[in-house]
């Protein structure tokens, strides 16, 4: 089968496709999408629900393919059944959609039972080697084929359900359908002239109306939901109008996709509703992602309703089929999941719902590790304790140390430990075995750290005992100089001089000319014998300055000045902003911050974001070294705000403030279609098109620019944007040639421009006059008196004619007509016509020695005068004859007739006897005997009648004849009748505290006397009963009656001829339990609509069966 999105046109007509169970059958579909912005969804049901993806497997397989080389957009889908089994006949839908656009075709399979063939086979082909094993087995066996067709036939209703899960049967409902069809031999409705259709769409919550066609206008129809009756409500309206019938449906939902029907009598007609779910859009657009490999991606999406369905792809690769990636659905929210990302997983990640899209870009690069704080080398003396120590960026990374080249081996001597980002190597006893160079090398990298352990021997040489003070300064580890020491900010600085002299000399440590003194705090002195250690606990800035160490002893003094030097990451670049932005791209600067933390700024990290976001994506990993940046693969028409990180020797700044939101949009493209539309001396008008792409940044408006042929400078034609699609320069030199352009401009900045292909010659051209006279004024123009003339003639001609106005040949009045002539038209215009205005008008236009002429009449009527010289010329039995002259004043048109009334003398009333009489004369008929008539006429013209009649002069006199009145003879009828009941009463079923009421009708004459009784107790008055009779209607109304007012009720009837008597009875029920709904004010129009149902359904009473609820609704006063 072959079907089109709009149009499906079936390449071959499936009625019932007939297959062999145990074959294979394979069904395609081709869907043109040469119209559709993206590829359209297919959807394979069997039924009306059953989504047949679900099914997916060895028996049913889908496949789906698209041939890109041809110019037609055909999309082609097959469903195959394999081994096809009686359970697999049914009716089947294939469904498309794509956005707003859905169109479906539907087909049935019927299968047969498998019929034994035989296979033959050429003897001269080799069949390779034979088995024969197979025939040396049992012979199973084979069961006997069941027909299922033939047991539903044969079945009983009850059992129909029982035989479709016996047989693997899903589509119960459609093969009972069939069965029916075949069962049943179709028949002329007598009852229907147009059934229903067979079947309606319609979209959740969208009104639909089913309508027929019916043969008797006055039969009332049934329609019936599921086969069970419909009632009129708010939701479901019926109506009748001559012979259409009509159900509507309002607000349709899912509960309404059922079968309907409409009976009338013993007929029916049959539809069923389909009811479409509303398109599920995404409300929460996905974010793209820069990471490193190994690390977790979360792509996250919300949509509008709970449940939906979402697809997910990368690059036209559905993603349910890999198992590295996980689902989540969490209510409205979507989120796909990549534990551990790698260079594979670089790519557009698509999210699809029936309603929507969304993608974002996953960035992944490889791990660079960073060395946060190098080996520094050691010097340490025998028995103490060295202490190698660096940190990394990744906490995760494991490592090895080495001994001048040879690996070090833990003992309890040397010991190695990794905490987090640090890696120790400690070496507790030193030897002098272990100084030399030690290495530590991270796995997985290129990439070693290296530093040199010294051993400091101490020699004992006998000395006098007065040795002057000295210090010995390490010129190893954090000193880049002499004595220069660089301490990055938060670290620790622990400064070991030792320190000799004999006897031991006094250390004092001081900043500028401030001793330091304090043996604890953050910034402290720690002396020991030989040595004298100066700390500062997490440096800060304000520790930076010259330190000063002095030792004396009476032998002498020594001193030494440092430098320390605090380093810190740089603060955070300044004035982000946005320059410029493209289609996909944005440019933006900054500048390097104020403070580069005491080291050069190595380049900048940026990172930017989807505003409304909180995931920032990195563009770069490398350092980027200037302050200006082009970001790319942006989205066009998606806010975004960038930030950026200086990086230095020592790390990475604080982020920068955020820039302000700016969006990638590009210029639009140029204007079409620009043409010239008219050319006169000074002026060119030029008229064009929108763009075709237009994008996110939409249209400002356009500037026109021209210049001479042969120039390269542009003039600008407009001050001021113009937004129409047309515009006029002026001001152009006469006879030049002039070329012109449109551009289109947006907030990105202009487009190209629409350029004309040649020259325009600034000149103007002759055109002859012409009057285009409009075709009602080619005949007679007539308005009646004080109506209001405006007569609009347009004509054409090159350079401005001359229009002049002519009334019989003469110039017109202006002081009677007004004229004001315009470029392209003249208007005529009389604010009150008058009769004087009649006549024949001619427009003249002229252009130098050229002219045309148009001549218009006009005529302005009133109505006419009275008919003149009225007179009776003859009478006869009941008739006069009437003759009259025309007016003489005929109000300037014809007479289209006369109106003539006559006037008895006695009453003198005037009737009409004609209207629109064309003659002047007439017979007036049908006069009473012995009355004298007068007579009047009017006159009648295109305004009307006459102001004032004309009456006739004499009098016609209708003269009595002999006549008698003979009256028929009266016979009084006898009314008397014995009492007789013509409506008995009928027995009632009453509930306990609800009032009731039994009636019954009767006739007789003389009025009868009426009794009431019950068993057989004539009934008093008993405020409890109250008895009317109405015209023969009597009605007894029982209040609020209890268990004792059930029984026989009578009614007896007597007057003098004779008496009748009806009975009944009344048996009294108990109420079952009451529920009460309370309903709030607001949710009053919901439950207009709403239905509800009871949480328990109560099915008797005291042993009184329940066979109806009844619902008490109480409005607020303030509702009604």
């Amino acid at each position: 089968m072959i079907f089109e999105l709009r149009v499906w046109k079936p390449f071959k007509h499936i009625d019932c496709p007939l297959c062999m169970a145990g074959t294979d059958v394979t069904f395609i579909a081709r869907v043109d999408s040469t119209t559709l912005a993206r590829k359209p969804t297919m959807k394979w049901l069997k039924g009306k629900w059953l989504d047949l993806a679900s099914k997916a497997g060895k028996h049913m397989q889908f496949k789906e393919t698209y041939d890109r080389n041809t110019k037609v957009c055909i999309y082609t889908y097959e469903m195959k059944i394999i081994k096809v089994v009686p359970g697999d006949a049914g009716g089947y839908r294939c469904e498309v959609t794509a956005k707003d656009k859905c169109d479906s075709t539907t087909f049935e399979i019927s299968v047969e039972g498998e019929r034994n063939q035989m296979l033959l086979r050429d003897a001269g082909e080799d069949e390779g080697d034979l088995d024969f094993s197979a025939l040396l087995k049992k012979p199973e066996e084979e069961k006997p084929q069941i027909d299922v067709w033939e047991l539903l036939k044969n079945a009983h209703p009850s059992e129909y359900e029982k035989i479709a899960f016996e047989y693997g049967i899903t589509d119960l409902r459609g093969m009972l359908k069939r069965l029916k069809k075949m069962t049943v031999e179709p028949k002329h409705s007598e009852a229907f002239l147009k059934k229903l259709e067979s079947c309606y769409s319609v979209e959740k919550g969208k009104k639909i109306v089913l309508t027929c066609e019916v043969v008797d206008p006055d039969v009332q129809v049934k329609w019936l939901k599921n086969g069970q009756e419909i009632k009129p409500s708010a939701k479901y309206i019926m109506e009748a109008n001559g012979n259409i019938r009509t159900l509507t449906i309002n607000k349709a939902s899912l509960a309404d996709d059922a079968a309907y029907e409409c009976v009338v009598g013993e007929d029916k007609c049959f539809t069923e509703v389909f009811v479409k779910e509303p398109p599920v859009t995404i409300t929460k657009l996905m974010d793209d992602y820069h990471v490193v490999v190994g690390e977790r991606v979360e792509f996250e999406i919300e949509v509008s309703e709970e449940g939906a369905h979402v697809m997910w792809s990368d690059q036209e690769l559905h993603k349910e089929k890999d198992t590295k990636y996980r689902f989540k659905k969490d209510g409205k929210k979507h989120t796909l999941i990549i534990q551990e990302a790698t260079l594979e997983d670089i790519g557009m990640y698509h999210a699809w719902t029936n309603g929507g899209h969304t993608k974002g870009e996953l960035e992944v690069e490889e791990k660079q590790l960073e060395v946060l704080q190098d080996i520094a080398d050691l010097t340490v003396k025998a028995t103490d304790q060295a202490v190698f120590k660096c940190e990394v960026s990744d906490d995760k990374v494991t490592g090895k140390w080495y001994k001048d080249g040879v690996e070090v081996l833990p003992s309890d001597r040397i010991k190695m430990t990794h905490i987090g980002r640090f890696h120790r190597l400690t070496i507790d006893n030193v030897k002098p075995e272990d100084a030399g160079d030690y290495t530590f090398v991270p796995d997985g990298y290129a990439l070693s750290l290296s530093a040199k352990l010294n051993f400091l021997e101490i020699k004992i040489d006998y000395v006098p005992r007065q040795d002057p003070p000295k210090i010995h300064l390490d010129t190893t580890g954090n000193m880049v100089s002499q004595n220069t020491i660089i301490v990055v900010a938060g670290n620790k600085l622990r400064l070991d001089v030792e320190i000799t002299g004999e006897p031991a000399p006094t250390v004092v440590w001081s900043k500028g000319d401030q001793p330091v003194t304090e043996a604890t705090g953050r910034v402290r002195v720690e002396s020991r014998k030989d040595l004298s250690c100066f700390v500062i606990e997490g440096a800060e800035r304000d520790d930076e300055g010259n330190y000063t160490i002095c030792v004396t002893n009476p032998a002498g003094e020594d001193k030494a000045v440092l430098f320390i030097k605090i380093v810190d990451v740089p603060d955070p670049p300044e004035h982000v902003k946005c320059t410029s932005v493209g289609e996909d791209c944005a440019t933006v600067i900054w500048e390097p911050p104020k403070f580069d933390g005491g080291a050069p700024i190595k380049g900048y990290l940026m990172e930017r974001k989807k505003k409304g976001s909180s995931r920032w994506t990195k563009l770069n990993f490398d350092v980027y070294e200037s302050t200006t940046y082009e970001a790319k693969r942006m989205i066009e028409g998606v806010l975004y705000e960038m930030r950026v990180f200086a990086v230095n020797s020592i790390g990475l700044s604080p982020p920068s403030l955020s820039s302000k939101p700016f969006m990638p949009i590009a210029p639009t493209s140029e204007p079409t279609r620009l043409t010239v539309h008219d050319v006169t001396d000074s002026t060119c008008v030029l008229k064009w098109l929108a763009p075709e792409k237009i994008g996110a940044g939409g249209l400002d408006g356009y500037v026109i620019e021209y210049c001479k042929e042969g120039d390269t400078e542009w003039v600008v034609a407009n001050q001021d944007l113009c937004e129409k699609q047309g515009f006029t320069v002026r001001g152009l030199p006469v006879g030049e040639k002039i070329n012109f352009r449109v551009v289109a401009v947006n907030i990105a900045g202009r487009s190209p421009p629409a350029t004309l292909q040649q020259p325009v010659t600034i000149r103007e051209i002759m055109e002859h006059p012409k009057i285009r006279l409009p075709r009602d004024l080619r005949t007679k123009y007539i308005r009646k008196v004080g109506e209001k003339i405006n007569l609009t003639i347009p004509f054409q001609g090159k350079p401005r004619p001359v229009a002049t106005w002519y009334k019989d040949g003469q110039p017109i009045d202006p002081k009677m007509v007004n004229v004001r002539n315009s470029n392209v038209d003249s208007i005529l215009f009389i604010r009150s016509a008058e009769r004087e205005h009649s006549g024949k008008y001619e427009l003249v236009l002229q252009i130098e020695n050229m002219e045309d002429r148009a001549t218009i009449e006009i005529r302005i009527v009133e109505k006419p005068g009275p008919p003149a010289r009225v007179k009776v010329t003859d009478v006869w039995g009941f008739n006069a004859a009437l003759e009259w002259d025309p007016p003489t004043d005929d109000g300037n048109c014809e007479i289209t007739g006369y109106t003539i009334q006559k006037a008895d003398m006695k009453t003198k009333e005037w009737f009409t006897v004609y209207e629109h009489n064309r003659r002047t004369n007439c017979t007036a008929s049908d006069l009473i005997m012995g009355n004298e008539y007068m007579f009047r006429v009017y006159s009648e013209n295109l305004c009307g009648l006459s102001e004032e009649p004309r009456n006739s002069k004499e009098t016609a006199v209708i003269a009595k004849t002999g006549l008698q009145y003979k009256p028929n003879p009266y016979k009084e009828k006898d009314m008397n009748c014995v009492p007789k009941f013509t409506q008995p009463l009928v027995d009632r079923s009453v509930v306990a505290g609800y009032s009731t009421a039994i009636s019954c009708s009767v006739r007789g004459f003389p009025k009868p006397k009426i009794v009431w009784m019950k068993n057989k107790m004539i009934i008093g008055g008993d405020a409890k009963y109250l008895i009317q009779n109405n015209q023969g209607v009597l009605t007894l109304n029982i209040r609020k009656p209890s268990t004792f007012d059930g029984g026989k009720y009578s009614c007896l009837a007597v007057n003098e001829l004779g008496q009748d008597e009806v009975e009944c009875k009344v048996h009294e029920r108990s109420t079952a339990t009451i529920h009460r709904l309370r309903l709030q004010p607001r949710l009053l129009p919901q439950f207009m609509h709403t239905s509800f149902s009871l949480l328990q359904h109560p099915r008797s009473y005291r042993t009184a069966p329940v066979h109806t609820y009844l619902v008490n609704v109480t409005f607020p006063s303030d509702l009604c």
